[in-house]
């Protein structure tokens, strides 16, 4: 977790719900099938950070026959997410569980662990990368997505206003960057010297995103809680920062004729242990 464990609101989350969906179903669609385990064992599958469980559907139907278990450590998240959990009509099951990926290790082997947009949470993420591919059946997958944005204008806004005079004894700390995520390179020597065959790649999405400050509405939902949090005991002092940082996302993001336009980078990872 970020120096400030954020409170998760999923309705807010979901309001972009189409657009955070297509990054897991993109790194999905780059996920091999499942190893063949024991015929009367149904194959083993882990969402690290679930959220909601929206996203996590996709496994399910995808392998209708596994049993699928999302994990998040946002009591908020996985409260939103148990209207997903129950037998699937495939014949297996989707639940949800508390789990922190910090410390998270299976209790039993997986064919497939993945995590979509979580692990840029997790400082020193890829020293836990050993513990999810050991736990891997021979042919397993690990798959993760994570923003590779943090430079991009949304993000440096943020942390230049959270270190300003104003509020920099407030919010020091709050808010992570160069140790969030990892360089694609990085990512791809990491899971090749676990003995993987590692698939790395990145992809930066342009969002046409519509209403009122409508980047403000995505970051509030994702990389402002940390902010949100911390200054949840002041009501004023919340909303004076929120005002400040709208300011400032309405010039580097001006909308345009049909919306406004939001880059957004991501990396991704595939990795298959080998057999």
């Amino acid at each position: 977790m970020s120096a400030t464990a954020p409170t998760w609101d999923p309705a807010q989350y979901l309001r972009h719900a189409g657009h955070r969906a297509r990054p897991f179903a993109d790194l999905l669609a780059r996920v091999p099938d499942l190893p063949a385990g024991p015929a009367a064992k149904p194959p083993r599958v882990a969402d690290l950070g679930c959220g909601p469980g929206n996203v996590t559907t996709l496994l399910a139907g995808r392998w209708p026959t596994a049993r699928v278990t999302g994990y998040d450590n946002s009591a908020e998240m996985l409260a939103r997410a148990e209207e997903h959990a129950g037998p699937t009509p495939g014949g297996g099951r989707l639940d949800f569980a508390h789990a922190d990926a910090r410390t998270w290790t299976p209790a039993e082997p997986h064919d497939l662990i993945i995590s979509n947009a979580t692990l840029q949470w997790v400082p020193g993420h890829v020293e836990r990368f050993a513990d999810w591919i050991a736990a891997l059946r021979p042919g397993g997958t690990f798959a993760f997505q994570v923003p590779g944005n943090f430079d991009a204008p949304s993000h440096r806004l943020m942390r230049d206003l959270a270190g300003s005079p104003r509020w920099g004894d407030r919010l020091a700390g709050t808010l992570r960057h160069d140790d969030a995520v990892l360089a694609p390179g990085a990512y791809l020597e990491r899971l090749a010297g676990l003995g993987c065959t590692a698939d790395v790649w990145e992809t930066t999405y342009l969002h046409l995103l519509t209403g009122d400050d409508p980047v403000l509405d995505w970051v509030k939902g994702t990389g402002l809680r940390p902010v949100l949090t911390a200054l949840d005991d002041d009501s004023e002092a919340r909303d004076a920062f929120v005002e400040e940082y709208r300011t400032a996302l309405r010039e580097a993001y001006p909308p345009g004729r049909h919306g406004t336009p939001f880059p957004f980078r991501r990396v991704f990872a595939v990795a298959r242990k080998e057999g």
